[in-house]
């Protein structure tokens, strides 16, 4: 791909703008297109909890979570600054909380893993576990804090990335649905339900939307596929919790303001974005069992999001082998904020500098075929 002068990312989601940032400020003419407001797909109902290692599964999303988090630090300083926007931003850890021997023994075996990777992560037993959380109850048998986690407001992170994209001369476009993606006459023309847009390359970066954007060349859409999370936000009037707090069941992330944000449902519910009885009572019912101060909280809110899951679970990210100066930016899942820093850079690197990182191979759409 040579280095194209007008670049158009579809989608202003926090994947779509932080790569609009990153390219923006590196020198490219941006354009910004998408049919809702900043941020208002899955990013509104993202509790932005920044933790590769809760899991610590071995493979090519654990390389690339890891990578993206220790940019995180210097990601928040730059736009913050460009901006002109505060974020909120605590790297106060995790402490992943166990409720039988079974649980236990599954921390027990991440903690061995962490070892290894030099992470350092602590087993707690029952007494250690609510000496670092007094608000949990009575079924905690124990717990694993790690302290390189956190968390960012996701929402606010997406506006600051947008004001900073705008300030290197980025220009955001809403209200307008993309339709389909095609190549005439040496341009991109990216044609939506208001007009056509033309440029050098395309970033598309439309989350669980990227599968009905029509590419030209393309048989298959991009196997994407919407699974809904739904997200409660509850009035917190105990002391509050020292961290996010993880059980099997919900994770508990806890605001300066005084919100506890209670995430998150997995539903294969297609495009219905509805926040639900069930899903609400479902994690009201985990979070009150985990921290039984939870029944006594105010409700504020419920929030739905439709996370973009590939069929095997890694995002697509990288050139297309159908369309030149096409690039995708998509099937992030649950880790969209996570991996936001860290592909923003390997797309701005690709596309501007021709340089195609290691860790773009196992995430690269040819894997699905001609895409």
């Amino acid at each position: 791909m040579g280095r194209p002068s007008d670049i158009i990312v579809v989608g202003a989601g926090i994947v779509g703008c932080a790569v609009a940032h990153e390219l923006a400020r590196r020198g490219a003419s941006v354009e910004i297109v998408d049919d809702r407001p900043v941020g208002m797909g899955a990013t509104q109902a993202s509790a932005g909890v920044l933790a590769p290692h809760i899991e610590a599964r071995e493979g090519p999303l654990l390389d690339l979570t890891v990578r993206s988090l220790d940019l995180f630090d210097d990601f928040i300083a730059r736009v913050s600054a460009e901006s002109g926007i505060a974020v909120l931003y605590r790297r106060t850890g995790t402490l992943t909380v166990a409720t039988s021997d079974v649980e236990m023994r599954a921390l027990e075996a991440t903690a061995d893993v962490l070892a290894r990777r030099r992470v350092p992560a602590f087993v707690l037993d029952a007494a250690a576990v609510r000496s670092e959380e007094p608000q949990l109850g009575h079924g905690a048998v124990g717990g694993l804090l790690i302290d390189t986690h956190g968390f960012v407001a996701a929402s606010d992170l997406t506006r600051a990335l947008v004001t900073g994209s705008r300030r290197h001369g980025a220009q955001l476009i809403e209200q307008s649905r993309v339709r389909r993606i095609s190549r005439r006459e040496g341009e991109m023309v990216v044609d939506t339900d208001r007009g056509s847009l033309t440029g050098s390359a395309v970033v598309l970066a439309a989350g669980s939307w990227s599968s009905q954007v029509a590419i030209d060349g393309v048989t298959t859409p991009v196997p994407v596929r919407p699974v809904r999370g739904q997200l409660l936000s509850l009035g917190w009037t105990e002391p509050p919790l020292r961290r996010v707090t993880w059980s099997s069941r919900c994770y508990l992330v806890p605001w300066d303001d005084g919100t506890l944000l209670v995430g998150a449902t997995v539903e294969e519910a297609g495009f219905d974005e509805r926040a639900t009885v069930a899903g609400v009572r479902d994690l009201l019912d985990a979070a009150s069992e985990l921290v039984p101060h939870a029944w006594a909280a105010g409700f504020r809110g419920a929030r739905v999001g439709l996370r973009p899951a590939s069929i095997d679970g890694l995002p697509i990210i990288g050139p297309s082998s159908a369309m030149p100066n096409l690039m995708y930016a998509t099937g992030h899942y649950r880790n969209g904020v996570l991996l936001a820093p860290v592909t923003a850079q390997l797309v701005a690197d690709a596309m501007l500098d021709n340089r195609i990182d290691p860790l773009l191979g196992p995430v690269s759409p040819s894997r699905f075929g001609n895409l």
